[in-house]
């Protein structure tokens, strides 16, 4: 049956490679129906890639290419981009399950990360600090580390991979990129894409395979530059230790609890329109989902009622449908991961307040379809319960009565993750004294789920080291060079009388 399928294979020096011996196949989440099969990238393929991509990066056709070439080949890409934005948003619905209404309003504005980081190396500038003496000068300038690994997640394929490749290849960089087996379609089309906006061939590899094989052999590999990888931590600390043995800085943007911070001033229909937002857009299956509902008891009760109501009238179904709400899960393992954390909820005494099983349901009137379906579910539950503590990665929500304000500051600061979280409340003065105790790489007020290329996006704690977007990320794929121009002090100290001598 694979032999009928469409396979796209790595794309390597400036073009699609021969498919390998070992293929993948690569499901549509809504029905569990092939889509294509990639390749299983072996160790000996990934060696060679990247020393083709060491060449690469040492001839100097992209890292020693002036800032300005750069800026119009991303801002190029960026245009291409948006004219296949139509053929992308539908093989991003098939390949990950989201629906397409929220796929088209997120790919939308995906082409702005290539024009900022484009326009950034444009105009970045260095500085001359201050440097004791009246006849030294000290230059500092950024050039670019060398060739540099990308590991990618399913869950939004083209916005996390156009957020590394826009920073790296900005520095100018070569770069592989290794995207999840379960959604890789849409990036394998960047190659050909860039190439057409000018990008030399071999300054950007694309390859496939199992995380634990294809992405191991090359996180491991000695000759790599840097690391930049969005996973969970198991992945993380995998790579961390082989990273350590070979020097090899890690950028790594890891898992999330967010805590739905809502206050009594808020208007409960306002609260539970936040609630839903947060915690089912990509049907949960974001590093700051709002999967912790911190709820002030004094709209507990109605906000139980109304948010109750309102989830079991969401619209789980097919993606392609205008009308769906709410999308499958990528995979069965997702599934079962969802059921698991239900189970555990119930033993440990929470509450289902919506929701609980498989197999789609809700007010979509989906009850026995193929594909990968969970139902959008909200439990009541304790700060210490598995499910207030650890990622789901699902539509499976955990709804808290706290008491007080500080009850709420304490438990969203209560997990071992601290990448995103949200503050929703009418009161001005609450919000910033919330939000500045609050643990957390990213802290929204009256919102969730906002992103822009130029605002750093990164945790604390398990959630993360370094950041994706702004500056922040795109100094963080150069390396500092500090030039020291003496121009006045003469080399004397070993003259029998020296004069003016000066060391350090």
């Amino acid at each position: 049956m694979t032999d009928q399928l469409p396979h796209v294979s790595n794309w390597i020096n400036g073009a699609h490679a021969a498919a390998t011996p070992e293929r993948i196949t690569v499901l549509n989440p809504a029905t569990s129906t092939p889509l294509a099969t990639i390749d299983a990238t072996p160790e000996t393929t990934i060696d060679s890639i990247i020393e083709d991509s060491l060449t690469t990066f040492q001839s100097g056709t992209w890292s020693r290419a002036d800032p300005t070439t750069r800026f119009t080949v991303l801002t190029t890409a960026a245009r291409l981009l948006r004219a296949q934005l139509p053929a992308l948003i539908a093989l991003e619905t098939a390949q990950t399950g989201r629906p397409i209404r929220e796929m088209r309003t997120q790919l939308a504005r995906v082409p702005e990360w290539l024009e900022y980081f484009g326009s950034l190396a444009r105009v970045h500038e260095g500085s001359v600090p201050p440097f004791k003496g009246p006849s030294v000068t000290n230059t500092l300038t950024r050039q670019p580390l060398g060739v540099v690994a990308l590991i990618t997640p399913y869950n939004h394929p083209l916005l996390i991979a156009m957020k590394k490749l826009g920073a790296a290849l900005a520095a100018g960089n070569t770069v592989v990129v290794k995207a999840s087996e379960l959604a890789p379609l849409s990036v394998l089309r960047m190659g050909p894409l860039f190439q057409q906006a000018g990008l030399p061939d071999g300054v950007l590899q694309i390859v496939s395979g199992y995380g634990a094989d294809t992405g191991k052999f090359l996180c491991q590999h000695p000759r790599l530059a840097k690391i930049d990888l969005t996973g969970g931590l198991a992945t993380y600390r995998a790579v961390a230790a082989v990273a350590a043995r070979n020097l090899v800085p890690v950028t790594a943007e890891l898992g999330g609890k967010a805590p739905v911070c809502l206050f009594a001033s808020l208007e409960v229909e306002t609260a539970v329109r936040a609630a839903l937002f947060a915690g089912f857009i990509a049907s949960g299956q974001t590093c700051v989902t709002g999967s912790r509902l911190l709820v002030h008891r004094d709209i507990y009760e109605e906000f139980r009622e109304v948010l109750g109501r309102r989830v079991r009238a969401l619209r789980v179904g097919d993606p392609t449908d205008e009308a769906t709400q709410i999308g499958p899960v990528i995979s069965r393992a997702a599934v079962e991961r969802c059921a698991a954390f239900v189970e555990r909820a119930v033993q440990e005494g929470g509450k289902i307040l919506c929701g609980g099983g498989g197999g789609g349901g809700g007010g979509g009137g989906v009850s026995s379809r193929k594909g990968f379906y969970f139902e959008p579910t909200v439990i009541e539950t304790h700060a210490d319960s598995d499910l207030a503590c650890n990622e789901v990665f699902g539509p499976v929500i955990a709804l808290l009565k706290c008491e007080s304000e500080e009850e709420i500051v304490r438990i969203a600061n209560s997990t071992a993750f601290a990448l995103g979280a949200s503050v929703w409340t009418n009161d001005f003065k609450q919000a910033h004294r919330v939000a500045d105790q609050i643990e957390a790489g990213i802290v929204w007020i009256n919102g969730h789920h906002l992103n822009d290329p130029s605002s750093p996006w990164g945790g604390f704690k398990e959630s993360g080291i370094g950041k994706e977007n702004g500056l922040a990320a795109y100094e963080s794929y150069t390396k500092l060079k500090s030039t020291v121009v003496n121009y006045g002090v003469p080399p004397v100290w070993f003259d029998d009388e020296p004069k003016d001598a000066r060391y350090g």
